[in-house]
């Protein structure tokens, strides 16, 4: 079994297809499917179920494509370990970074981290915070912003703590209140973010708990979009207070929310019992110089 196959299986899952992974992979379509056929007939297991131009795994499939992301990034540790051991003065640090928040807090650490290492490259994932945990978990990125609470499987440095506004049309009858509640808020529309953003998970588990689920009209992965939409008089939607207050509009009233455990709650993540790289340590020595008060359960 080599490392190249299994890596073609993986791109082919993610990617959704044949033709998409061969472009991650940068291989032609053909390598890519050859690759896959030839771990099938070494594994004597179908593991994909070929439908046209859509493919599925079987339940086999399923198994390899688990531990194939294992065995990925242990690879991708020992390669990092053994870098690290050799004392090499270059490095990566592979960073995921969710949409919201990411620029007011995020961005400011990178200059310093440019002049306190200037020949660490750094690699820039882009994506919500639950798609990022899965990519963290696939060894894909060694670190990610993520908001709390994450699964067992991750260690984490708490970096900011904020309550969650609703974002309501102005003149609104609720718009003059100093805050409501969810349940105020039950018989408007929601706009959410995108499926992959944590803040809606966190969002829609709070209304749940109480007893109702909200109507969704439009989803997007665009705060400003989102915020305009609110002017429209379309939805209410929710935002951090300190992201709100970068986002004033004259058309939209931000009202605390009020219901704590949908605090917005932002984290450095990375894999528990994962090697971290030196470029990496870097990082999260910084995250910890600059936001000292922060909680979390670090490790390393």
């Amino acid at each position: 079994m080599e490392f190249r196959t299994l890596r073609a299986f993986v791109e082919v899952v993610r990617q959704g297809g044949f033709s998409q992974a061969a472009k991650v992979v940068f291989a032609t379509q053909s390598t890519v499917s050859k690759a896959v056929k030839q771990l099938e007939d070494e594994l004597g297991v179908p593991l994909l179920d070929r439908n046209g131009h859509r493919s599925t795994l079987t339940a086999p499939g399923e198994i390899v494509y688990r531990q194939a992301l294992r065995m990925l990034a242990q690879r991708d540790e020992l390669l990092a370990e053994l870098d690290d051991l050799r004392g090499l003065q270059r490095g990566t640090l592979r960073l995921g970074l969710p949409p919201i928040g990411s620029s007011t807090l995020i961005a400011p650490l990178f200059a310093t981290y440019r002049q306190r290492h200037p020949r660490i490259d750094i690699r820039l994932v882009e994506h919500g915070s639950d798609r990022l945990e899965e990519i963290l978990l696939a060894g894909d990125i060694d670190i990610a912003a993520s908001l709390l609470p994450v699964a067992e499987d991750f260690e984490w440095q708490e970096i900011c703590r904020e309550p969650l506004v609703a974002l309501l049309p102005a003149g609104h009858a609720l718009a003059g209140r100093p805050g409501v509640t969810l349940l105020d808020l039950r018989d408007m529309p929601f706009l959410l973010f995108e499926t992959g953003f944590a803040l809606n998970r966190i969002i829609l588990g709070a209304c749940r708990s109480r007893g109702f689920e909200p109507v969704v009209s439009v989803r997007s992965s665009q705060i400003d979009f989102v915020v305009e939409l609110v002017a429209a008089r379309l939805g209410v939607a929710f935002l951090p207070r300190m992201i709100a207050l970068q986002r004033a509009h004259p058309g939209v009233v931000r009202v605390l929310l009020e219901a704590p455990e949908t605090d917005w709650i932002m984290a450095m993540v990375w894999r528990r019992g994962a090697y971290l790289s030196n470029a990496a340590r870097a990082w999260l020595d910084l995250v910890r110089s600059v936001f000292p008060a922060g909680g979390g359960n670090p490790s390393r």
